[in-house]
């Protein structure tokens, strides 16, 4: 990211007063392990480092490294807990909260990590991933049932207004929650969650989907019958790709994929067994009984589950 030379001089003046050179590189290793201050600087190992030459260094290698949100994260953590049993207060560290906040990155106190103001934009990468990053996320995948004929017996303008209305309530059930939708095919969605409690996040955002188009159907469908999708959700661990194409690589994303063409009826919300490890009971009592499908054990959800 680019910062204004204000805050990259704010940053190194926050660095050197607040710590030593010592504890500043033991906190850049917690999120570049290999950081080696003598080789990136070239000053000798047998030459001392100031803190403020070190603060310097230090700055303008993890902006050139694009981990400064990283960094930020981390040292946000230690000046509220501490580290290794010490208190280490960083005296200022507030106001860079506060420029990250104006560049669109706000801080989500309870996960004590940066997101981006979904209310200015919601990138595929969150702004902050890297590629070939590897994270557990949780895989949401969607599928309109029977496109193809929607499309013939439907007028054009009455089918834009459907999808569009779709593409709306997906958007807003996962962007609402740190989710991202990463690809709109022509009658399906891609979407995945990364940060925060994202198990129970895209559980919900698939209830919410089928909830929304439930009403949706009802009262605002311009087609001529209702508008029917199959949803699917699984967890694992996938490597970002700026790259679509490198994104279906991944197992968890092919299994989310297999689940929803194979295992999931119309109408209806599978979810695999991975997710319900960190779900409260109430929402996985709107499921119904464990099922068999090719990736293994799943629950349906459906509108017609719920209990008055």
């Amino acid at each position: 990211m680019r910062l204004k030379s204000s805050t990259i001089s704010l940053c190194r003046k926050i660095l050197y007063e607040s710590l030593t050179t010592d504890a500043m590189v033991r906190f850049v290793r917690l999120v570049e392990p290999e950081y080696d201050l003598h080789e990136r600087s070239g000053i000798p190992v047998n030459i001392p480092i100031t803190n403020q030459m070190a603060a310097e260094r230090i700055v303008t290698d993890i902006l050139a490294d694009d981990r400064f949100i990283d960094f930020v994260e981390v040292l946000v953590k230690i000046d509220a807990e501490g580290h290794m049993g010490r208190s280490y207060p960083i005296k200022g560290l507030g106001q860079i909260v506060k420029i990250l906040a104006q560049d669109g990155f706000v801080l989500d106190r309870s996960t004590g990590q940066f997101f981006e103001n979904t209310n200015e934009r919601a990138s595929p990468d969150w702004g902050r991933l890297h590629e070939g990053d590897e994270r557990q996320t949780s895989i949401l995948r969607l599928d309109v049932v029977d496109n193809s004929a929607l499309v013939q017996r439907n007028r054009p303008e009455c089918v834009d207004a459907a999808f569009a209305a779709l593409r709306a309530i997906v958007t807003r059930a996962v962007v609402g929650r740190f989710g991202r939708v990463w690809s709109w095919e022509g009658d399906g969605a891609l979407a995945a969650f990364m940060f925060g409690r994202k198990e129970r996040s895209a559980v919900l955002a698939g209830m919410e989907i089928l909830n929304e188009l439930f009403f949706f159907n009802r009262a605002r469908n311009p087609l001529d019958s209702p508008l029917r999708v199959r949803i699917a959700a699984h967890s694992g661990l996938v490597r970002y790709s700026d790259s679509l194409m490198e994104l279906l690589k991944n197992d968890a994303v092919k299994d989310a994929i297999q689940m929803e063409a194979s295992a999931t009826p119309a109408d209806t919300f599978s979810a695999s067994s991975n997710l319900f490890l960190s779900i409260d009971r109430t929402i996985q009592d709107r499921f119904g009984p464990d099922r068999q499908s090719p990736v293994g054990d799943i629950r349906h959800y459906a509108v017609n589950l719920e209990k008055a």
